[in-house]
């Protein structure tokens, strides 16, 4: 029953992504739904822009592990961004009209940075979409034991097939949907947990004292920098994520984009508190769920413990939030690529249905580079920590200097770029007492300040 009714749910996704390409007619349709989606729909989607594997299954498994400290990234970090991008990012980005962070290069700094932000941009989605397919794949492997290989293969087909067809239109209208399936699921399940456990306070009390830290123990230089760190990761670093602009430059106004954004940010933190709960609740009511891999802590808490009704409800909001996250994961490095890389390399005007065609093509790319990342590594927070810290050293400096500052140049955007990552690379291999994404940061920071104040080239400020 359990395994036909997610059979059945993964039919109605894709069914719901071949009705939704009824509305693509254009690339602009296909990249940003041709920016009509009022304000519930943008919230959907922003919300689900990482409500997936990682808040579901990597950070419970991380809050059961090392208490609040372990999900400084996720949920606090991502709450945080989508906070940031409303007060600061979301209007003066939507009055550009614009399909892609790297037009936003283009148009403010020019056709090399449009070039250079593309290249940093698209390798930092393959191990967040991986990340969600070793989930989905994991998933199947507790249901149906189908193993790993194909469980890939089966996710890869079915995201690629809605996303190819659909576009923003399909994200969007089934990230509204799926939204409202993950909230109740996740309601009624916590509300499930808390009645077993004893209740709110009775979850609560029974863990160490340094569980509900939430700042750090040590008061030195090296730890509030590694702790400050965990909140840039995601916090800062998927601020210049396409994923985030695309759900954005969907709205139906600028007015919409903030609003949206705003309200994104408190319902993400709301609702990925629960899976913490979840999480927390079920290793006290079964310590053997902590028995091997923690990831695995809620599905399995569900599938040995919950009735059948529970299980499709559970189960069927996992998926939907893992197939959310997931499609507009592949979609935004897509339309990167067709509009920031490809479409520049035609000597002529390129047609609009030629560029549709690209955009769908790379879809197929995107997911095929992704899975097979995803059939060598298997720790979800790792690989969501690597996609995020990419886009933090090599573009959020150059986005926001080039919002806000009037002085910065194409030739401190380059060196930005370039000598975050640069650095970042260096201490990866080469792993220092600090994070590497701090180093990485600075760099990106000092080649922006150098490169501007040298270039005697000023573009005029934006925002």
């Amino acid at each position: 029953m359990l395994l036909f009714s997610v059979i059945l749910y993964l039919l109605a996704t894709l069914a719901t992504g071949w009705y939704a390409s009824r509305f693509v007619k254009t690339a602009g349709d296909f990249a940003v739904a041709g920016r009509k989606l009022p304000v519930f729909v943008v919230t959907s989607g922003l919300f689900a822009t990482w409500f997936g594997s990682e808040t579901v299954m990597g950070a419970s498994s991380e809050f059961i592990e090392k208490g609040l400290m372990g999900v400084i990234e996720d949920p606090f970090g991502a709450a945080l961004c989508l906070l940031l991008i409303g007060v600061f990012y979301a209007r003066p980005l939507y009055k550009l009209n614009l399909l892609t962070f790297s037009d936003y290069f283009r148009f403010r700094f020019g056709k090399s940075a449009e070039w250079i932000s593309a290249v940093f941009m698209i390798p930092s989605y393959f191990s967040w979409i991986a990340a969600q397919l070793v989930a989905m794949a994991l998933l199947l492997q507790v249901l149906a034991d189908i193993p790993f290989f194909w469980g890939i293969t089966i996710c890869t087909a079915v995201v690629v097939f809605y996303t190819y067809i659909g576009g923003m239109w399909s994200v969007s209208i089934t990230d509204t949907v799926q939204t409202v399936i993950i909230i109740a699921g996740m309601l009624i399940l916590t509300g499930v947990i808390l009645e077993r456990a004893g209740g709110f306070r009775a979850v609560t009390s029974g863990v160490p004292d340094h569980f509900w830290r939430i700042l750090p123990e040590e008061n030195s230089f090296k730890s509030w920098t590694v702790y400050l760190a965990a909140w840039m990761t995601i916090g800062l670093g998927s601020i210049p994520q396409q994923d985030v602009f695309q759900r954005v430059m969907s709205a139906r106004s600028a007015r919409t984009a903030v609003v949206s954004s705003l309200l994104a940010s408190v319902m993400y933190f709301t609702v990925a508190c629960m899976p913490l709960l979840i999480g927390l609740g079920g290793s006290l009511l079964y310590p053997s769920l902590l028995q091997g891999d923690t990831q695995m802590a809620i599905p399995l808490l569900v599938l040995q413990h919950m009735s059948t009704g529970m299980q499709i409800l559970t189960f069927g909001a996992l998926l939907s939030a893992i197939l959310s996250t997931c499609s507009g994961a592949v979609l935004a490095p897509a339309t990167v690529l067709a509009e920031n890389l490809i479409k520049p390399l035609y000597r002529r005007k390129i047609s609009d249905p030629v560029l549709l065609r690209i955009m769908r093509l790379s879809v197929i790319l995107i997911a095929l580079v992704s899975m097979s990342l995803a059939l060598h590594k298997k720790h979800i927070f790792e690989l969501v920590a690597e996609s995020s810290a990419l886009s933090l050293v090599a573009l959020f400096v150059p986005l926001t200097a080039g919002l806000y500052w009037k002085r910065a140049s194409l030739r401190g955007a380059i060196l930005s770029m370039i000598s975050g990552t640069a650095v970042w690379t260096y201490f990866e291999f080469f792993p220092g007492d600090y994070p590497s994404l701090i180093w990485g940061l600075a760099a990106s920071l000092t080649g922006m300040l150098a490169g501007s104040l040298l270039s005697p080239h000023v573009r005029k400020r934006i925002a």
